[in-house]
């Protein structure tokens, strides 16, 4: 069996005595790691070129595979050892009592006023996403985006310019233990009131092979309409931000063959008298990522269970794979042209109808021909 270390030890290790190598794919590592630590995905880990005169320590997401990494390293002759409880539970600990509302305050009106908070108030004010009156749930998953929405809605609140209430809502739909108390901790330590409820709905969705994020995400929304109507709430925001808005687009023309977007506010169809807004519709999150950083923050990226087992959530997801894809493609392209993401962004608040073959609204289909001889006429 592989020897263990207890994450809380990892403090009084001598820092130039071992190698902490976090087997977690790389954008699970870029979105937040132990300090120090190095990243070999877990397919490379038993191919990677290894110091024999370090200890290596082997961290997953919730130490459930990478004891038995360990244990195969320790049988090729390395002096390797198993994080116990892995990312998450070292996460635990360091969140434990910390307090940092003040500081995070402080950044948004400071550090991030200009990319951050002035973006959020500009989305706010453009699209017309709060009013007065309104009951607003600020839905919380746990990630940096939901988490920083929630302090911004904090502090629109303390503006008061007009009246309106705000509900912080956190649906657990069947998290680990580990990973709801990564959400309360960080919900604790940057004072956000947050109400929480139950569901099933990773277990209903656990055996679905076909999309199953997808199926989850429209799941958990039908369950945060309804339970944020009880409240009597009669709007729910959601963190998408700038870059799942272009993402989107690109997706649509890519891979579904049509010219949409994701849309800064919607009339829910299913409850009555309820929207769904997006109030960090403007902001990137390259700005979101750097506010997180600044403040040495560290939230969950996904908590459903197919992330238990320490890979990416549903690897063979074709919306998750063609959205990774699309962000790898922007990328890309900003290395040539360090404007292609404002232009995308741009390119569906300037569609000519009058320069396209057909588009259709909710009166049906509208082809060109219908008005070419018409228009041809008139000149």
């Amino acid at each position: 069996m592989s020897r263990e270390i207890a994450a809380i030890e990892l403090e009084e290790l001598d820092s130039g005595g071992y190698m902490l190598i976090d087997m977690r794919d790389s954008s699970a590592f870029e979105y937040g790691h132990i300090d120090g630590a190095i990243n070999i995905p877990q397919e490379e880990l038993m191919m990677a070129e290894l110091p024999r005169d370090k200890k290596l320590i082997i961290c997953c997401r919730s130490g459930i595979i990478s004891g038995q990494y360990a244990e195969n390293l320790c049988e090729r002759g390395f002096d390797a050892y198993d994080l116990k409880g892995g990312y998450v539970e070292w996460l635990r600990i360091k969140m434990e009592n910390r307090q940092v509302t003040d500081e995070v305050e402080l950044s948004i009106r400071k550090k991030f006023k200009k990319s951050v908070w002035c973006k959020f108030t500009k989305a706010i004010n453009e699209y017309e996403l709060v009013k007065e009156g309104d009951r607003i749930a600020v839905c919380i998953s746990g990630g940096k985006d939901s988490m920083l929405m929630a302090k911004l809605f904090q502090e629109l609140k303390r503006h008061d310019k007009f009246p309106f209430e705000v509900e912080f809502l956190v649906m657990d739909p069947g998290y680990s233990p580990e990973n709801r108390r990564v959400i309360e901790e960080n919900a604790r330590s940057l004072s956000i009131p947050i109400h929480i409820f139950e569901s099933d709905i990773f277990d209903s969705v656990y055996n679905i092979e076909k999309n199953p994020c997808y199926i989850c995400a429209r799941m958990r929304r039908g369950y945060l309409y309804s339970h944020a109507k009880a409240l009597g709430c009669n709007k729910i925001a959601l963190g998408h931000h700038f870059d799942d808005v272009i993402e989107t687009i690109l997706m649509g023309m890519l891979y579904g063959g049509q010219v949409q977007t994701m849309m800064p506010k919607l009339h829910s169809t299913n409850f009555e008298g309820m929207e769904l807004i997006r109030p960090l519709y403007l902001v990137r999150e390259a700005d979101i990522k750097h506010w997180r950083d600044y403040n040495k923050l560290h939230f969950i990226q996904c908590a459903c269970k197919f992330t238990d087992t320490c890979t990416t959530c549903a690897p063979d997801s074709r919306s998750v794979s063609k959205r990774l894809e699309v962000k790898n493609l922007i990328a890309e392209l900003k290395k040539v042209n360090p404007q292609v993401e404002k232009n995308i962004f741009r390119s569906v608040e300037n569609v000519n109808v009058n320069t396209v073959i057909a588009y259709k609204d909710d009166e049906g289909i509208h082809r060109f021909l219908d008005t070419y001889d018409r228009k041809g006429l008139k000149k």
